[in-house]
């Protein structure tokens, strides 16, 4: 567990009041921030926000339990400790907001925002790394890119941070515009535009006008970072240039691309040559997936654009790791001996998403009698073409050479249905249940893709798989 003296102070009791012009009951000082009880480490202030369905409130004693320095609230608990301090203010979430903008206020880090359709948090993840070299990073951890995920993001920036780089994502036309004024970046970065959230949205442009609210926190003299491969590339483009961006910047494999991919060949890890603004760079990546050396170049666009070592950045795309639940490998030991390989892409899924993917997979090279087998959850907020969208999948499989496919969900019956007899491997309601059919199947040198949006809970098949002890760092030779 990281302790409170491990880590810098980061806010003291005086800030905070001052912040949120809220009143603490007595000293404290805090070296972290949480929205959640069950995170909580020593030393962390801890927010008692209130949403839809909890009540943080109600576990004020269990984050002091945990390490909390402070819990901020609206209201006394009924059971916390006594004599520990307390935060007080009429609204948790307006103070959170409040201490995001002080947070950013005290600052002098350059700031980024990323957002797109698919490729979010492996894109963001991917440019934290690229930009350690060059200075103190503080980052959005995970996924946190909602309107309590960013402010909390915020919240945690250390005073001495060079650069931030935070995630915003959004379901609904009009959630980014106040989260990306929150972050008022440098640099925002559009990494793709799809077919997702359809039903929220009438049509795909919509969604990349909804994206282009990004630009409206960029600070003044900011740039937009777009991809020139996306249909969506000029009217992102003029969305950008309505709201009197300074500087456009495209990334892509297209020709005209400002920093283009030159060339890829798929590996663990893959080669890439890229050409950045003139200045060609030969790296390896470590993320797989042709998709994810396009997201890089956007990568090293920004670290471009912020004046930050490029060549340093380069060899940080090698070296770092792929987060979990978004490509990462894992090998895991079969009971009868033998190993298989994998890759667990189980956070979220769309359908781009799903076909970049199973690319992915196509080009891993399972172990003498080994098999490529996919193990897939239901695709979300797809609207009414959401049965199409699921079935047309099957062409993709088939392109990829996959041999076995087991699905869970109401949705994903759909491309069940539409698999050939002897491509389907089984179907279940939950996705606990895939497990038994997914290990009495599995033999020495398969290789397994696990993909769903993440309510399809599909990380625990991962996790059921990599219990008997599976070596992670080791997972990337040979496949």
């Amino acid at each position: 567990m990281t302790t409170a003296a491990a880590r810098d102070v980061l806010w003291t009791q005086a800030e905070a009041d001052d912040a949120t012009g809220g009143h603490s009951t007595r000293p404290w000082q805090a070296t972290g921030v949480s929205i959640d009880s069950r995170t909580v480490v020593e030393g962390d202030l801890f927010v008692a926000v209130r949403g839809p369905h909890f009540d943080a409130h109600d576990f004020v004693d269990q984050a002091f339990a945990n390490g909390a320095a402070c819990a901020l609230i609206s209201r006394i608990p009924r059971r916390h400790p006594d004599r520990k301090p307390l935060l007080i203010i009429d609204d948790t979430y307006s103070a959170l907001r409040k201490l995001a903008r002080s947070a950013r206020q005290r600052s002098d880090a350059q700031r980024v925002a990323v957002t797109g359709s698919v490729g979010k948090t492996s894109t963001k993840e991917a440019l934290a790394a690229a930009l350690q070299p060059s200075g103190k990073v503080a980052a959005t951890v995970g996924n946190l890119n909602n309107l309590w995920g960013v402010p909390l993001s915020l919240a945690r920036m250390p005073r001495d941070a060079a650069f931030g780089v935070y995630e915003i994502g959004m379901n609904h036309a009009g959630e980014i515009t106040p989260l990306a004024r929150m972050v008022r970046p440098d640099v925002a970065i559009v990494t793709t535009v799809e077919a997702v959230h359809l039903e929220f949205f009438d049509s795909v442009e919509d969604i990349a006008r909804a994206k282009a609210e990004v630009f409206d926190g960029l600070r003044r003299r900011g740039t937009a970072i777009l991809n020139r491969d996306s249909r969506f590339f000029d009217l992102l483009a003029a969305e950008a240039a309505g709201r009197s961006i300074a500087h456009i910047v495209s990334f892509g494999a297209h020709d005209d691309a400002d920093v283009r991919l030159i060339a890829y060949e798929a590996g663990v890890p893959s080669r890439v040559t890229a050409d950045v603004m003139g200045e060609r760079l030969d790296f390896t990546l470590a993320l797989t997936g042709r998709h994810n050396a396009v997201n890089a170049m956007a990568v090293l666009a920004t670290v471009k654009v912020l004046g930050a070592d490029v060549g340093a950045a380069g060899v940080a795309l090698g070296a770092m790791e792929a987060p979990a639940g978004r490509g990462k490998r894992l090998r895991i030991a079969l009971p009868d001996g033998g190993a298989a390989l994998v890759i667990d892409d189980s956070y979220n899924a769309s359908p781009a998403s799903m076909r970049a993917a199973f690319k992915v997979l196509g080009q891993a090279s399972p172990g003498a009698g080994g098999r490529r087998i996919a193990v897939l959850g239901d695709m979300l907020e797809l609207g009414h073409g959401s049965a199409r969208a699921h079935a047309e999948l099957a062409d993709d499989l088939a392109d990829s050479g996959v041999d076995v496919v087991l699905t869970t969900g109401d949705n994903m019956m759909h491309l069940y249905d539409a698999l050939p007899r002897g491509h389907r491997g089984g179907h279940a309601a939950r996705a606990e249940d895939l497990i038994p059919l997914l290990t009495h199947l599995l033999r020495d040198g398969d290789v397994v893709l696990v993909k769903g949006s993440n309510s399809q809970k599909l990380g625990i098949v991962v996790r059921a798989l990599a219990a008997p002890g599976a070596d992670a760092e080791h997972a990337v030779t040979g496949h």
